[in-house]
């Protein structure tokens, strides 16, 4: 359906769309682990918690949104990313509000609930959604610089946040977000939103020539699957999969970060560092990963990746020092900027942009439900063993299957053909 007002454009608008695609990513921060993981030391020495108490109600709150993240990419079906977008960052907003005044568990665990939800999984549901309706044949190039946002606000949040903890406290920490969501995201997006490049009278990727005649477009079209199409395909089981283990591995280890290089005798400030550094080192490695998915079959690059996250595990061990942490950041920043590259590119690629939201938003639903299992084993091993060597081993196994997975995922249409 054509946007109300008929745009005449100059310059090919998906770009614009790149840009508040990154920003949403970006945005999505306060919901995400890397950045509630600063918050939880505080939680535990004001309130007297422990570590495993609040990595449950952080799993249990996690696994609440994730099953209504279904919901969620229905609506961006149904409504559009510009109605959705404006209204998911509002109420992220007044989710961290809430955050700012918690007192008692059942607070907390509503709070995590709302910025898991409307955090971690619709803001960067609608956003990874919206770049693969504008383009096609530069689709890989496109979302590394929509995914260029949350490596910048994993580098960003982590140690902004520790500063303004430990300046002014932890309540302020949440407040500041909601303002900036509150004066940026939310006009930006209400402003400047666009669904479709049909709805203004462009095609994806800009392509000059009419839709009737464009064989890219056309056959993204005869390619596109429903979510009930999609659920009879075996590769849609094995992606499933294939989200929900590196969103389990990398929450636990990054809930649990600071924790977990404080037993190689690591320095909690150096730490924190560290995952600032992560984020660094995925910047070139995401564009790496984009320009390699618009030539090389994804589901190798994700295997890829799988083997990295193993190898990064096993690093765990060696870290002494300064040294070898850095190091042991550098190889995490390079793993999670193909990772999420590579899942974010092979569902548009293999099933279509049709039905889009509703296909991701079901896999959103088992990253969210992933992430959930991730704090609360690393939490009772710890509480149990004072030793997290055991469940990293686990996980590694689980990483190990993935990798398996990735490579038995081929597109939809090839099952059965090799």
């Amino acid at each position: 359906m054509r946007d109300s007002r008929s745009w005449r454009i100059s310059f090919f608008y998906g770009w614009v769309m790149v840009f508040l695609g990154g920003l949403g990513v970006f945005f999505s921060g306060p919901g995400q682990t890397y950045s509630v993981s600063v918050f939880i030391d505080s939680y535990i020495a004001e309130f007297g918690w422990s570590r495993s108490f609040v990595s449950g109600l952080y799993s249990g709150g996690t696994v609440a949104a994730g099953f209504l993240l279904f919901f969620i990419g229905r609506l961006i079906d149904r409504l559009g990313h510009r109605k959705l977008i404006p209204l998911v960052a509002g109420i992220l907003a007044l989710s961290c509000i809430w955050m700012s005044l918690v007192f008692h568990p059942l607070m907390l665990f509503l709070g995590f609930f709302l910025v898991r939800l409307f955090g971690q999984g619709s803001m960067t549901l609608v956003s990874n959604t919206l770049i693969p309706q504008w383009f096609e044949r530069k689709r890989g190039r496109a979302l590394s610089f929509t995914v260029l946002g949350g490596v910048i606000s994993s580098a960003l949040l982590p140690p902004l946040n520790s500063w303004i903890i430990h300046n002014y406290g932890w309540r302020l920490g949440w407040q500041v977000w909601a303002v900036l969501l509150l004066l940026i995201m939310v006009p930006l997006a209400a402003l400047l939103v666009r669904n479709r490049p049909e709805d203004i009278g462009q095609l994806t990727d800009g392509d000059p020539r009419s839709k009737k005649d464009n064989p890219v477009t056309r056959e993204n079209e005869t390619k596109s699957l429903t979510l009930i199409e999609a659920r009879k395909t075996r590769t849609f089981w094995l992606l499933l999969f294939c989200v929900f283990v590196p969103a389990m591995v990398n929450t636990g280890l990054t809930f649990h970060h600071v924790s977990i290089l404080g037993q190689r005798g690591i320095d909690p400030l150096l730490a924190a560092s560290i995952l600032g550094l992560q984020a660094l080192f995925a910047l070139p490695f995401n564009f790496i990963a984009g320009y390699l998915l618009d030539r090389w079959p994804p589901r190798y690059i994700l295997m890829g990746t799988f083997i990295g996250q193993v190898l990064s595990m096993l690093w765990i061990a060696l870290i002494v020092g300064p040294v070898t942490v850095v190091f042991y950041g550098v190889l995490r920043g390079m793993v999670q900027g193909f990772e999420r590259m590579s899942i974010n590119v092979i569902w548009p690629a293999y099933y279509g942009r049709k039905h889009l939201g509703s296909i991701q938003g079901s896999a959103m639903t088992f990253m969210v439900i992933g992430s959930a299992f991730g704090p609360l084993p690393f939490g009772i091993w710890y509480d149990q063993l004072a030793s997290y060597r055991g469940v990293i081993v686990l996980m590694m196994a689980f990483s190990v299957l993935a990798a398996i997975a990735s490579h038995q995922a081929r597109p939809p249409l090839q099952e059965g053909s090799e």
